[in-house]
């Protein structure tokens, strides 16, 4: 049997102007879309999971250039004309933006990975070892910038507490953890090892409530991608 993903092609518009933002995103749903690694490098749009588990109080929902979630407490508006692909993925309600909003463990906060709002993504990799990766968020509240990454159903210490420096209130590439003594995040410690080539699952989950992600890149070089990132390869799988 051929899957085909011919038509996922049309994920590809990068939305590089104004004119181009108003066009209708294109948002796919396939439990057989598979991301493939080429040369080192695999880039994802957030919006393109096959699967979210663990959302019975947080819950990523999908903000584009036409449509706004009817969720509130959320703040900080629609930011999608901006966005890659013109859409983008945000954990809500937000109730937590600063540091001076209270914190509630298991609501709006959770250092502890893989337990809320769950995102599930699949890709082959060509090769295997360690990748860097990165995270392409808008950052409105010094509270609204933490997330957690895992691959296979793990979640290893070097993919816990993403953080991004501060409220950018803008797009922007990330990929540093934040530890005990630095809490603006270390570079280079954010990374997954791929321990064989062939087809693994990616996973994102919450840490903080409010986190806005557009895209995800995963790369040998610690490089952080330019402006909306590399475009997504479809792997054909044939059977």
């Amino acid at each position: 049997m051929v899957y085909s993903f011919l038509v996922m092609i049309l994920m590809n518009c990068q939305n590089k102007n104004t004119e181009e933002s108003e066009a209708e995103v294109k948002v796919v749903e396939a439990q057989e879309m598979i991301f493939e690694e080429i040369d080192g490098i695999v880039g994802v749009e957030a919006e393109h999971f096959i699967s979210q588990t663990d959302t019975a109080v947080r819950k990523w929902y999908l903000t584009t250039t036409s449509n706004t979630p009817d969720v509130q407490p959320d703040l900080d508006g629609n930011h999608a004309e901006t966005a890659s692909n013109g859409a983008y993925l945000e954990i809500l309600p937000d109730t937590r933006v600063t540091h001076d909003d209270s914190l509630i463990w298991a609501t709006n906060f959770i250092n502890d990975p893989g337990e809320m709002a769950i995102l599930t993504y699949k890709v082959h990799f060509n090769n295997s070892g360690k990748y860097f990766v990165w995270v392409r968020a808008n950052c409105h509240g010094t509270e609204d910038n933490g997330i957690h990454v895992g691959i296979d159903g793990t979640w290893p210490e070097t993919g816990q507490r993403i953080q991004f420096w501060g409220n950018k209130k803008e797009w922007s590439w990330e990929s540093r953890q934040r530890t005990d003594s630095v809490h603006t995040g270390v570079q280079e410690l954010i990374y997954l090892e791929v321990d064989k080539p062939g087809l693994h699952t990616i996973h994102f989950s919450m840490r903080e409530d409010g986190f806005e992600m557009d895209k995800w890149v995963m790369r040998k070089e610690y490089v952080a991608p330019e402006g909306t990132g590399p475009d997504e390869r479809l792997r054909v799988m044939e059977h």
